[in-house]
């Protein structure tokens, strides 16, 4: 873990998923230092472009993978907006991993359900690349995905992957359909319906909008999921990384030093939080 200095890498690939994000794949250039670097699902980067600044970004790739680590980026500002503008080949540099993670050893013997909405997807591939690789540890598993139009749903080409490989019950849903889609439309509680929970045998991961948090957490509760085997990710509240500008504060808890996941217990007792 790098928190000071960071870590020199190139980028090696660059995926455009929509016209506000792209995937950016980075390889640490020192030998040993891409060898020795570790993270775990649900943690986060801080990412710097030279000149520019620094954001925090959730790391989308698997933590099993020591070639390259898969950075999912939204155009919303300044850095960003730069970012959109390299090439493979640039250099950037990384700091980190920083955070809390999802405790995917504790669900070993459980359903997991995996919620998403919008961008959400991003910090949620390196779980599912964590279940794909340890399928044998869990029962069900049911990833359900909304975004407000289809042409928004990120990594579509990894569904029929998730679904034959993974073994992972993918449920879509769209706020607006176009004509081309033949899936569901409506809120992504609408697609409970469509699965059976074990309430006392089920986690869940929830990463997207916070506002989504109140009605999918809420949801949950009242079908009996425990709020302690709820997760969520606060990545949004993500500044500094090191709890120093004060800016991912929530009364006297710093979410970038004690989360960004957290139980959604928790969470209801960080008032504001989201």
């Amino acid at each position: 873990m790098k928190t000071d200095t960071g870590y020199k890498c190139r980028i090696t690939n660059i995926i455009s998923l929509t016209e506000q994000e792209k995937l950016f794949q980075l390889r640490i250039a020192d030998p040993h230092e891409r060898g020795i670097f570790r993270f775990k699902p649900g943690q986060f980067l801080m990412l710097e472009l030279p000149g520019y600044g620094d954001v925090p970004i959730s790391i989308s790739s698997a933590s099993s993978n020591h070639e390259f680590i898969e950075l999912c980026i939204r155009k919303a500002g300044h850095v960003t907006s730069a970012l959109f503008r390299t090439e493979p080949g640039m250099h950037v540099a990384i700091r980190g991993p920083f955070g809390s993670s999802f405790p995917m050893d504790e669900m070993t013997g459980h359903h997991v359900l995996l919620i998403a909405g919008g961008l959400g997807i991003a910090p949620l591939r390196a779980p599912l690349f964590w279940i794909n690789e340890h399928r044998d540890r869990f029962r069900d598993v049911h990833l359900l995905y909304g975004a407000k139009e289809p042409s928004q749903l990120l990594f579509s080409y990894q569904f029929e992957e998730w679904k034959t490989v993974s073994h992972i019950r993918l449920h879509t849903i769209v706020e607006h359909a176009d004509a081309e889609w033949k899936g569901a439309t409506g809120m992504i509680t609408e697609l409970f319906r469509d699965i059976g929970i074990e309430a006392q045998n089920t986690y869940a991961i929830v990463c997207g909008p916070p506002v989504m948090f109140k009605f999918v957490c809420s949801y949950l509760d009242r079908l009996g999921i425990p709020m302690n085997r709820m997760f969520v990710s606060l990545e949004r509240r993500m500044h500094c990384g090191m709890g120093k500008c004060c800016r991912c504060m929530v009364g006297s808890t710093f979410t970038c030093i004690d989360g960004p996941v957290f139980d959604y217990w928790s969470v209801m007792n960080l008032k504001e939080a989201i």
